[in-house]
């Protein structure tokens, strides 16, 4: 999901958010939306523009937004949370040409250009392979597909990236303390085993059109062979877009002025429309894009032994995970003695144990992450993945 304002604009992908502000600022109405082939609840996006002391963007609620296609067929949507889903589920179908439609809570109408549906053409496969880009060793992940009829050419990629962390220090006791005492008893939670689930935050997007034939063999993802989330199991789900020009052209002038510069750069060639016109005013400012667009899907799933077998494991994601050896006890002259260190960094959690010699009063720690995944992610398993 891509929102982009510029001049006194944002840009605003599925994690950040830039903003942009001038001594005019001028408030604008941006509008999101990817309707597909997928038979499911449909969803709009509606905000208004926020300024650079704002902290995102302002949900636009209370509006009226439906569908109009060109037989006459209304698919209403209706207010959840911060998007406009439709009330029941539906696909764009091939031939018929989509309208969006929006009225403001203000009484302000909008309206986009009539979309249909691009052309069907699915992922062939995903693949992983080891490869150097650019000095850098890791495992590039491809989207392959061929399109016999050569009408497809644009497409746009989202993925989501899904991996299995294992604390590499971990114990399956825990230490608590009442602040004079430490107790070690058996941890009642998963903490060894977690999943991060993370979204392409980028806009991804490719044509075939000066190709002699329109196949795809495209990187939609490098993984660095050092960075952690590969080190055991890793799964990426990617969906395609096809795209018609006029969509691709947009979603490409956002992500090549966000790569040079974005709305902050001294060449910004001023305000970058989209589909969406105010129904009233011509010259009113209105961002964003409507499209309707075939999508497929594919998910491949690897381990890291899969690709660099006999390899030690990247770094762990808590770089430092030694070792702490503290006595517990509190003779001030006494310089092994660290009690009161220990008991409070077990009280604020930011050790975990690892193991111990009650008899002499000595605890061997970590840090937090190095013993406990869930201080960073979640032990909670997808229920899509598979071992």
């Amino acid at each position: 999901m891509i929102t982009i304002f510029f001049l006194a604009l944002v840009l605003n992908s599925c994690t950040e958010q830039y903003a942009f502000k001038n001594g005019d600022f001028e408030s604008a109405l941006v509008v999101e939306g990817t309707i597909t082939n997928e038979f499911k609840n449909q969803v709009i996006r509606l905000s208004q523009v926020f300024q650079l002391e704002e902290t995102g963007p302002k949900f636009e609620s209370g509006a009226n937004v439906y569908l109009l296609d060109d037989q006459g067929t209304e698919y209403q949507f209706e207010e959840q949370d911060t998007v406009y889903t439709s009330i029941t589920p539906f696909k764009a179908e091939p031939g018929k040409k989509y309208q969006l439609k929006i009225t403001t809570k203000e009484g302000k109408s909008y309206s986009s250009d009539q979309q249909t549906l691009t052309t069907e053409t699915k992922i062939d496969n995903v693949t992983a392979t080891v490869e150097t880009v650019n000095g850098q060793r890791g495992v590039q992940i491809n989207v392959n597909g061929y399109d016999p009829t050569n009408t497809s050419k644009y497409y746009r990629y989202e993925y989501t990236e899904t991996y299995k962390i294992i604390a590499p220090m971990w114990d399956f006791r825990q230490t608590t303390t009442n602040g004079t005492s430490i107790f070690i008893s058996p941890r009642t939670k998963e903490t060894k085993t977690c999943y991060s689930t993370k979204k392409s935050d980028e806009i991804i997007v490719n044509s075939t059109n000066s190709l002699s034939e329109d196949r795809v063999h495209f990187p939609v993802r490098f993984i660095s062979d050092q960075n952690y989330i590969i080190s055991h199991r890793y799964t990426i789900f990617v969906k395609q877009y096809i795209q018609n020009l006029a969509a691709y052209t947009f979603y490409k002038t956002l992500r090549d002025l966000s790569s040079s510069g974005g709305v902050l750069s001294p060449k910004q060639p001023g305000f970058f429309y989209g589909n969406i016109k105010s129904d009233e005013n011509p010259d009113e400012k209105v961002i964003g894009f409507f499209e309707v667009s075939a999508v497929s899907s594919e998910r491949i799933y690897f381990n890291y032994a899969d690709l660099f077998p006999n390899e030690p494991l990247p770094p762990y994601y808590e770089s430092n995970c030694d070792i702490q050896e503290f006595k517990n006890c509190d003779d001030s002259e006494n310089p092994e003695c660290k009690g009161a260190i220990l008991r409070s960094r077990i009280n604020t959690y930011t050790l975990a144990h690892y193991s111990a010699n009650e008899a002499q009063s000595l605890y061997y720690m970590v840090n937090t992450p190095c013993g406990d995944c869930t201080t960073f992610s979640s032990n909670i398993v997808p229920s899509f993945w598979i071992d």
